[in-house]
């Protein structure tokens, strides 16, 4: 339970301060998309632990994350491993888990199993 606060205080410093860290070029991508307000903070949570650490991600996220876009969903991942946070972790592997999380949501939301 303490990982999920942890993982909470983590997810608002990346969504209040991301932005003043982030490259000029994810920021617009960020701002021009309205990345920001297409998730809900649940899944926004579960989407970042799944990527950033161990966790799994629901098929209800895995939703909104598609809903969200491989555009903001790559800015935003982009973005938060620029955050000093962050700076222990290897980027490559963070890209290759955000990677396979979308490539997961968006084979799930487009399997025909999933609108049963």
């Amino acid at each position: 339970m303490a990982s999920l606060n942890v993982y909470s205080v983590l997810v608002v410093l990346f969504l209040t301060c991301g932005a003043v860290m982030a490259t000029k070029e994810n920021y617009q991508i960020i701002k021009e998309n309205n990345c920001e307000t297409k998730m809900g903070l649940p899944c926004v949570l579960e989407a970042f632990t799944s990527i950033f650490n161990t966790g799994r991600i629901s098929n209800m996220c895995c939703g909104e994350l598609v809903v969200l876009g491989k555009v903001c969903h790559s800015a935003l991942v982009k973005r938060t491993l620029e955050n000093p946070v962050f700076k222990d972790l290897n980027p490559a592997t963070i890209i290759a888990k955000s990677i396979q999380t979308w490539n997961n949501c968006l084979a799930l939301i487009d399997s025909p199993s999933s609108s049963a």
